[in-house]
């Protein structure tokens, strides 16, 4: 049996589009709501998907820069390379449920590269009250802020490694594993680096006019 050509006077079906909603946009698939369905989203190359891995992920990407490197004029640029790095390796996230962790990794080794970059911390120096964030400055009395900038100043003597691994565990308040995890170390080194940065920064932190007050000096011993 043959079948008849279509009539002319019947249109062809034509290929179903996107419909336009009462905005004027295009009507979008939901993104889905677990970070490692958003990065099979990503691969699969939503331009959607990298923005809501952004918005999803910026926050923490941008507190461990923060934390890391205090009030810096480079941060939001940073936190932008981070990403663009991020985009460009994402076939060497083997895991994808563990996006944010990854991203937090990149974050640090973007953060570390840039302090080996600099050989004086001016602009920890010369930072004035109205300079900081908002998220600090909006809460933090006059004498906060002068703590604050104080042990971002004794933080730029310790070394970089050091110095990574005391911010991400004091001044984030990381899990010691989350540290030796984001400093691509073992556990063991990240609790060396972080003891040794803890007895050398309270070590300067008296001799400070500022933060000798607010250290203990039993806090010194081992």
């Amino acid at each position: 049996m043959r079948l008849k050509p279509m009539s002319p006077t019947v249109p062809a079906p034509e290929p179903l589009e996107p419909k336009p909603i009462a905005s004027g946009r295009v009507l979008r698939l939901p993104l889905p709501d677990s970070d490692a369905a958003l990065v099979g989203a990503v691969r699969a190359g939503r331009p959607d998907a990298h923005e809501e891995r952004v918005r999803r992920c910026g926050p923490d990407v941008e507190r461990i820069l923060y934390r890391v490197l205090g009030p810096d004029s480079e941060m939001e640029d940073l936190a932008h390379e981070v990403f663009i790095a991020a985009f460009a390796c994402l076939g060497q996230l083997r895991e994808p449920k563990a996006l944010r962790s990854w991203l937090v990794g990149i974050a640090v080794r973007k953060a570390r590269k840039l302090i080996g970059r600099r050989r004086r911390w001016s602009f920890v120096r010369n930072v004035a009250p109205s300079d900081l964030p908002e998220r600090e400055a909006a809460t933090s009395s006059a004498e906060i802020s002068e703590a604050f900038r104080s042990t971002y100043r004794i933080m730029a003597e310790l070394p970089v490694d050091d110095r990574v691994a005391f911010a991400l565990r004091h001044v984030d308040g990381m899990e010691l594993t989350a540290v030796a995890e984001a400093t691509e170390v073992s556990l063991a080194t990240a609790k060396r680096r972080v003891a040794r940065a803890r007895r050398r920064f309270l070590q300067l932190a008296q001799k400070n006019d500022v933060l000798a007050s607010w250290v203990r000096e039993e806090e010194l011993s081992p």
